[in-house]
């Protein structure tokens, strides 16, 4: 067998990968492995045998924490002899807690040349995390975009300023900061040379983007450089606070119809008494007019919020407020999350926590009316028409599947490439999803 330099033989080392939480961490996910492959790394599931294992770990509760090292320890199980490292919000928050036994190196966030030397066997030191709310650059743009995909995400800020005092996020992530537009546009380019016909538009708080740029600027000023390019059919945004649903962006949606019709709107609580403990920067009255402000012009726009339900010291009459205001509320559907102890918050240290199934039965009521909303939304568009773009195909059944512009989630019978839009006749719907035919007649 031929000698193999030291160098050859870490370059060709096989890395999974595995990610805990949010779109950001996914982004950030694809940048590892995009980087890592760029210096001759082969990434591999991570049920796979592997040379190194990289969790990309999760902080927003304790018990996400929890399965981060779970996942470690399984890595270990996997190969006794592999590195196995730990990076995202929870190595940044406790690298202490994070650097187990099983746990080989422990890699903040914003380090992603670190993480590189780390798994190509360069850089021996086990803890490496900086000050997150000293930074003012963000590290993984550029080699994170995935270009495989049909919908591609792009990560445009990070960080947070807001410090709600259920979240870890601000310490975690630290300052708000975000990628010039060059940046952005240089990226987004780079998609629709690829091929990509949806991005995505990410971050941690998407709606402050441009606010510590010289000069500022706002989230509707990126938005409107990349519709003027016009070279990919589909913009979505991912996740924007009321508070940022500006005119001027609304406007864009209304006379632009490559922006697609869909708002995650994060709410998180119906009580005006609750929003104050959660220190969010808005009230009932304003979610109340933004959102029907958009349901007003944009009839057929999908709204969608985060809930938290069961949070500290919520009583049974802020609980039935919560739910009858999310109940008179334009939105499509909910994304429900029973409160969880993250300790370093303010929320940890509040009184009134709730038992677990308080909490859970509270959000068993969220979920069955989102659920509820949901399916009458989807009711809307029978035996309407839909450009729906195909992601996914079922050789098992033989479906194909696929996401209207307001995030409509469509199967019809057959095989559909991937990543083509396609106008399809709406024709009934089974177990809350909408199923239709193609009509390429009529394209």
């Amino acid at each position: 067998m031929p000698h193999c330099s030291q160098e050859a033989a870490a370059e060709a080392r096989r890395v999974a990968i595995t990610t805990l939480g949010c779109k950001v961490n996914q982004y950030d996910s694809v940048a590892i492995g995009q980087a890592l492959k760029a210096r001759g790394c082969v990434i591999v599931g991570f049920d796979e045998w592997a040379d190194v294992y990289v969790v990309n770990s999760c902080s927003v509760t304790d018990r996400a924490e929890a399965e981060s090292l779970r996942l470690a320890r399984r890595a270990r199980r996997l190969n006794p002899k592999a590195q196995v490292v730990i990076t995202g919000c929870f190595a940044q928050v406790a690298p202490m807690r994070a650097a187990i036994a099983e746990v080989d190196g422990v890699i903040g966030l914003n380090r992603l040349s670190d993480l590189v030397e780390f798994v190509l066997g360069r850089l021996q030191t086990r803890v490496l995390v900086s000050d997150l709310r000293q930074a003012r650059q963000v590290r993984t743009i550029g080699a994170g975009v995935d270009a495989s995909r049909t919908r591609a995400f792009l990560k445009i800020q990070e960080g947070c300023d807001l410090f709600c005092s259920f979240c870890i996020v601000p310490m975690a992530r630290g300052a708000s900061r975000s990628v010039p537009p060059r940046d952005i546009i240089a990226q987004y380019d780079f998609l629709a040379s690829a091929g990509v016909q949806e991005v995505v538009l990410t971050g941690v708080h998407l709606g402050s983007w441009g606010h510590d740029l010289s000069p500022p600027l706002e989230l509707a000023d990126i938005v409107e450089m990349l519709l003027e390019r016009a070279s990919i059919p589909r913009l979505r945004l991912s996740s924007i606070d009321p508070p940022e649903l500006t005119p001027r962006l609304l406007a864009l949606f209304t006379s632009t119809p490559e922006l697609c019709p869909h708002l995650h709107v994060p709410i998180q609580a119906g009580s005006d008494s609750v929003l104050r403990r959660m220190r969010r920067r808005y009230d009932t009255a304003l979610v109340r007019a933004r959102l029907e402000e958009i349901r007003e012009q944009l009839p057929d726009a999908a709204i969608g919020t985060d809930v938290i339900a069961g949070f500290p010291g919520e009583t049974e009459e802020e609980f039935a407020h919560s739910l009858a205001f999310f109940d008179s509320l334009p939105l499509t559907y909910f994304h429900v999350f029973p409160y969880s102890v993250r300790q370093g918050t303010t929320a940890a240290k509040l009184a009134g926590h709730l038992p677990r199934d308080v909490v859970h039965r509270r959000a068993r009521e969220l979920r069955a009316l989102g659920q509820h909303k949901r399916e009458a939304f989807a009711r809307r568009f029978l035996g309407r028409r839909l450009a729906v773009l195909f992601e996914e195909r079922s050789d098992v059944d033989g479906w194909s599947i696929g996401y209207s512009r307001n995030y409509q989630r469509v199967r019809v019978p057959g095989q559909v490439p991937g990543n083509t839009e396609l106008p399809v006749q709406v024709l009934t719907m089974v177990e809350g999803q909408l199923v239709g035919e193609c009509r390429l007649e009529n394209r």
